[in-house]
């Protein structure tokens, strides 16, 4: 691992033991506060109240278990009019986590407020977006006895970007993972290297060594044992934004994410939670092979720094890079800096491939 493979958004560096102590000094200066030059030209267009249209559709991808057909619900959102964005950048699949289903999280739509819809604001960057239901999430099938387990998540991937890569003839996909959601993305670049052109892990934990988050949640871990699914509501929706920092977050669209999540679930699979809580680490870093990105905010309590890194120095493509986001938490596109986060995420995908690797 090298200095050059971690970058900072801000002048912000974390305590790092004596072994790490090389990190230091990879910052990248930022204003927090400041617009990404990704983001300009949609930043402009919301001012000028002048998007570009976003077209959606529904899709369903089949898992098949044994003889059963499992049935998992897809969005699909991109341009309207491909010649008003950048062109074509590739295809992203967002993967939710623990708490939530895919489309309150990925395209959450609130009048006025365009950027809570990370699926819409890439696709006028030129991107095709997806984003899935896990089965026992949202839209997709609720009917087996299942906890939904990290793995089971990464065999719904495997089922959905078969689907999409025989729709859009991709030969490789981008892939965004939150919290279990990097967890699920993780095990399935593990399983289908050849199916993953670029990866992204945001809001990420490796071992829990030290998480502030999970040693509150292991004092459930009798119930998540217990029980296939877990009762969620909007005080403990409200819980995701406040455990950690809660001035990092915006506050005005907790209400709507709140309503949306609890329009499609009032339960949620146990499966991650446990595994989380008792059975880490499920996801190996030295069987990634894929290009990696690691994104951290700041203040996140569900993995320290160290327990990152060290996820980080394991994984064996060179083509790494491991950023901490300043000022953002758990929840990084519902964070204030929103804007940094998008800027990385976008950089990392439409980062082209090297043509020398010694």
């Amino acid at each position: 691992m090298t200095k050059q493979n971690i970058t900072n958004i801000s002048e912000f560096a974390p305590p790092l033991s004596s072994r790490r102590g090389f990190l230091a000094g990879a910052a990248v200066a930022m204003a927090a506060g400041s617009l990404p030059a990704s983001a300009q030209s949609v930043g402009e267009s919301i001012e000028a109240g002048a998007l570009a249209r976003v077209a959606g559709s529904d899709h369903w991808a089949d898992k098949v278990v044994g003889n059963e057909k499992i049935k998992l619900y897809m969005l699909r959102k991109r341009l309207e009019d491909p010649a008003t964005g950048k062109g074509r950048a590739g295809t992203i699949v967002f993967v939710h986590g623990s708490s939530v289903s895919a489309t309150p999280a990925f395209d959450l739509q609130v009048a006025g407020r365009p950027e809570l819809s990370a699926m819409d604001w890439y696709a006028r960057l030129g991107y095709d977006t997806w984003c899935f239901d896990c089965e026992g999430y949202g839209r997709s099938d609720k009917s087996r006895a299942v906890n939904a387990d990290v793995s089971m998540g990464a065999d719904d991937l495997a089922a959905v970007s078969d689907y999409i890569m025989k729709l859009t003839g991709d030969d490789g996909l981008l892939i965004y993972g939150a919290s279990s959601g990097a967890l699920r993305a993780g095990v399935f670049a593990e399983r289908h290297p050849d199916r993953v052109r670029r990866l992204a892990l945001d809001a990420l934990v490796y071992t829990g060594e030290g998480s502030p988050t999970l040693e509150q949640r292991r004092k459930r871990l009798a119930e998540y044992r217990a029980n296939n699914r877990r009762e969620i509501s909007e005080t403990s929706i409200q819980g995701i934004f406040s455990r950690d920092h809660v001035d990092s977050v915006d506050l005005s669209m907790v209400e709507p994410f709140a309503a949306a999540v609890l329009a499609l679930d009032k339960t949620v699979p146990t499966g991650t939670y446990l595994d989380m809580s008792a059975n880490l680490p499920v996801c190996d870093p030295g069987k990634i092979t894929a290009p990696t990105l690691i994104m951290r905010g700041e203040y996140d309590g569900i993995a320290t720094f160290e327990d990152c890194a060290d996820f980080f120095a394991l994984l064996p493509n060179p083509d790494k890079q491991f950023t901490i986001l300043p000022g953002i938490a758990h929840t990084t596109f519902f964070s204030k800096n929103w804007a940094l986060a998008y800027d990385v995420l976008d950089a990392w995908f439409g980062r082209p491939k090297a043509v020398y690797t010694g």
